[in-house]
């Protein structure tokens, strides 16, 4: 049975961890050749990191998490999404997005609303207060985002976004079995995920 902190963090969409950068850490390890592979890890993880303290600040701060945010952000640029429209979105499965839109919606920030046409269709909605949400960017993880993003060449971006989304291919649990499968050995070149039916 999951703790209650478990439960948390499922709601929230946080990882829970709580590592923090060591302090008084030795001026040695500051150039450290550690090879461009370990470099750009220690890269993500320092991301990562900064990500799920900002998530913990903005749900202090204004009330929901930077994934329930997005959740929000989402909903309102289009609005009667289904839960299963925005992992997709999102590159999740379907019942990772779940609790957060059950915490959401029990938090009267989004409304659930079942297809005229189809009864197994679900749309959600913002509620007036999911929309205050939605509209607010100061403190927010994408507010941040948005200064970088501004003050980087495009070319720098696109280069950037390209390594990402070859590395998410990479680490595909399909991508790698076929690959092991095969024994191919061919570069990764960023895909374009396929529509949502």
């Amino acid at each position: 049975m999951k703790s209650k902190s478990a439960r948390k963090r499922a709601r929230t969409g946080e990882s829970g961890r709580r590592g923090s950068r060591a302090s008084g850490s030795p001026r040695r390890l500051e150039g450290a050749d550690l090879g461009p592979a370990l470099e750009f890890l220690r890269l993500l993880w320092a991301v990562d990191h900064a990500l799920q303290t900002a998530s913990r600040r903005m749900a202090r701060r204004i009330g929901v998490s930077g994934p329930q945010r997005v959740v929000l952000r989402i909903v309102g640029k289009r609005p009667g999404i289904s839960p299963g429209e925005v992992a997709f979105l999102l590159h999740l499965h379907p019942s990772s997005v779940t609790p957060l839109v059950q915490e959401l919606t029990s938090r009267r920030l989004l409304i659930r609303v079942r297809h005229a046409s189809d009864g197994r269709r679900v749309m959600l909605w913002l509620t007036a207060p999911g929309r205050r949400i939605d509209r607010r960017s100061a403190g927010t993880v994408e507010a941040a985002v948005r200064r970088v993003l501004a003050e980087m060449p495009s070319g720098l971006i696109e280069g950037g976004r390209a390594v990402l989304a070859a590395l998410e291919r990479a680490l595909d649990a399909k991508t790698v079995r076929g690959r092991f499968r095969s024994g191919r050995s061919e570069p990764l070149s960023p895909r374009r995920p396929r529509a949502a039916a």
